[in-house]
C-alpha cells in the first residue's frame, strides 16, 4: 500500500504533526463503544494524492518493507493514541500489521481457505459507498446505487429491527430520485 484514506471522517482529519499533540481532538470513543473504520487503500504503483508515508521506493523501484515479523511481510502500520479517563496525556499503541493478520493471506504452496468478510463489515462498506455516492462520487469511481443495493443485500445478515432492510429501501429511493434529476 502506498497511501490510505479514512472514509467518512473528513471533518475529523488531523494534520500529520497533530497526531502526537494531546491538545488536538480527533474524536472520542467512549468506554464500551465500538467503531468501524473503513480505509481506502492506494496500491503500490498508483499515483499518490498526499506525501509519501511509511513505505518508500528504493533505488530499483521496489517498495522497502520496514518490518518482517515471523517471516510475514508488513502490509500496514497501526498507530493509535488513547487517553485514560481524567487523563491529560495520551498513550501510544503501535504495531505492524503483517500478512499473518490478513485472514485471507495464504503463503505460496500452502492449502488455504478464504475467510468471508463478516456481515457487519461488508454491510458497513456498502453504507460507506452510499455516502460517497451521495457526496458527489469524487471517490466512488464506478460504484453505483445498484452495487450498494447488491452488496447490502448480500451482507444484510440478522436484521432484528429491520434497520438494514430500511437502509436498502432508502438506497432504492435515492437511486430513483437521482434518475429524476436533469
Amino acid at each position: 500500500m502506498s497511501e490510505y484514506r479514512l472514509v467518512g471522517y473528513e471533518t475529523r482529519a488531523l494534520k500529520r504533526e497533530d497526531f502526537n499533540n494531546d491538545k488536538v481532538d480527533a474524536g472520542d470513543i467512549g468506554a464500551g463503544h465500538t467503531v468501524t473504520a473503513i480505509y481506502e487503500i492506494t496500491p503500490v504503483g498508483a499515483p499518490q494524492s498526499v506525501d509519501p508515508l511509511r513505505y518508500e521506493k528504493q533505488d530499483e523501484g521496489a517498495m522497502e518493507n520496514k518490518a518482517v515479523k515471523d517471516g510475514y511481510a508488513e502490509i500496514a502500520y497501526l498507530k493509535l493514541r488513547y487517553k485514560l479517563p481524567d487523563s491529560e496525556k495520551s498513550i501510544l499503541m503501535e504495531r505492524p500489521i503483517t500478512q499473518r493478520d490478513d485472514l485471507n493471506y495464504c503463503p505460496e504452496n500452502a492449502r488455504c481457505e478464504m475467510v468471508a468478510t463478516p456481515d457487519y463489515a461488508a454491510f458497513s462498506t456498502a453504507v460507506a459507498g452510499f455516502g460517497l455516492i451521495l457526496k458527489g462520487g469524487q471517490y466512488s469511481g464506478s460504484y453505483s446505487y445498484d452495487d450498494v443495493i447488491n452488496d447490502a443485500n448480500a451482507s444484510k445478515g440478522p436484521d432484528l429491527f429491520g434497520y438494514r432492510a430500511e437502509f436498502i429501501q432508502m438506497v432504492r429511493l435515492a437511486k430513483s430520485a437521482s434518475a429524476m434529476q436533469p
